[in-house]
């Protein structure tokens, strides 16, 4: 089976948790799929970031003749060209990790998309009137005319189903997998280049949008005297948030990371008195589990999906918004030892196994072997496909 894979939207370090699920996913592939191509299209200005994985012959990267930083110029180009793009590579199935599918579909290529949560259906004054209006146009039309869907919680399945009931029959969940490693960097490195001690600091991963809720935790912090808050993350309103801190005066307690390295964020992890996470909306949320995996204790809200796959492990605040609640669930926290929770069910191979499954069944293949498409199928390659070697 040749699987064509839509990369087009990822921005590399711009995207969060959405690209941090793809790479994920790529990595994966690599190493359990011993039967599959992969052919990975991609735009202009992030290919290179995409090189990587074409380490192995089974994944081949097409570079389009678009780039990824024009939101709405790649969306376009999508709609017109995509469809057409994936059938000159002899795709089986094409997988597009994201909400958005494009309209033109000609090449009657089976196509399976990925919904992460449908925010904007809970906050909409989050968005601006053009964004939201496309968005739940999207969700709609993908929801109705891809062949197959996945989400990344039960959470997000039902609330999929809630508000496009049509979709029920063609929808399975299954969860992001998550890759653990140690960090190999001295936290001496992370000292120079931040001003904070090993274990003198709260840390949070977080883009920095109003349901994050991160002026709550902010508000904590001027009462700690002796901590400081990490937070490291992209995209939103960071200028506002930056805004807060001025206001509540606890500049020299908040450290602002922006984006940064697996690597960095591991040791980070590691070294951290509590993971906070007050977000009050995700479809998935990988930061508490990731923290959880390096030993420390999470204190975060049972918002949305969170309680579920937390698997009611955390400390929890029952109000998200308050400051008081915060700060004794946190003086909590830290009474507790660190131990290590393993999360098998975000496990590479299952996960890897299953999407396999749903990708073939789109494509009407048996996952082991593939579908014949002529003696010589396998063997083709379209033109403009590079092996990265």
């Amino acid at each position: 089976m040749r699987i064509g894979i839509d990369l087009l939207w990822v921005r590399p370090g711009k995207c969060g948790g959405t690209e941090s699920f793809i790479r994920n996913l790529l990595e994966g592939f690599l190493e359990y799929d011993k039967e599959n191509e992969y052919i990975l299209l991609t735009a202009k200005n992030n290919a290179r970031s995409f090189r990587k994985y074409t380490k192995k012959p089974m994944m081949k990267l097409k570079i389009c003749n678009v780039t990824s930083s024009n939101r709405m110029n790649r969306v376009l180009w999508e709609n017109i060209h995509l469809d057409g793009i994936a059938a000159s590579c002899g795709v089986d199935v094409l997988f597009i990790p994201m909400y958005n599918k494009p309209l033109k579909h000609g090449s009657g290529i089976p196509y399976v998309n990925v919904i992460h949560d449908i925010q904007v259906m809970h906050y909409p004054e989050n968005f601006s009137l053009v964004r939201r209006t496309f968005q739940r146009y999207a969700y709609w039309n993908t929801c109705r005319t891809t062949d197959r869907l996945i989400t990344i919680s039960d959470f997000c399945k039902n609330d999929l189903i809630r508000h496009f009931p049509f979709v029920k029959n063609k929808i399975e969940m299954i969860y992001i997998p998550i890759i653990t490693k140690e960090s190999q960097l001295n936290f001496h490195v992370i000292e120079e280049k931040y001003p904070i001690q090993k274990g003198r600091y709260y840390y949070c991963v977080s883009s920095m949008t109003p349901h994050k809720n991160l002026s709550t935790i902010l508000k904590i912090m001027t009462r700690e005297k002796e901590m400081k808050l990490v937070i490291s993350g992209v995209g939103g309103r960071e200028e506002q948030v930056k805004k807060i801190i001025r206001e509540l005066q606890i500049d020299e307690r908040i450290v602002l990371t922006g984006y940064v390295s697996d690597e960095e964020r591991d040791c980070l992890y590691e070294n951290c008195s509590l993971f906070l996470f007050p977000s009050v909306f995700e479809g998935f949320g990988m930061p508490p589990i990731e923290a959880m995996r390096k030993g420390k204790q999470v204190v975060m809200t049972r918002k949305t999906c969170l309680e579920e796959v937390t698997q009611k492990r955390a400390v929890y605040v029952e109000n998200p918004y308050s400051v008081e609640e915060w700060r004794k669930k946190i003086a909590f926290a830290r009474t507790l030892p660190e131990e290590k929770t393993l999360f098998r069910e975000y496990d590479m191979p299952a996960i890897i196994e299953r999407y396999i499954n749903v990708l073939a069944a789109a494509a009407g293949c048996t996952p082991a072997s593939g579908k014949e498409s002529g003696a010589d199928y396998k063997r083709r390659d379209c033109f403009g496909i590079h092996t990265g070697r």
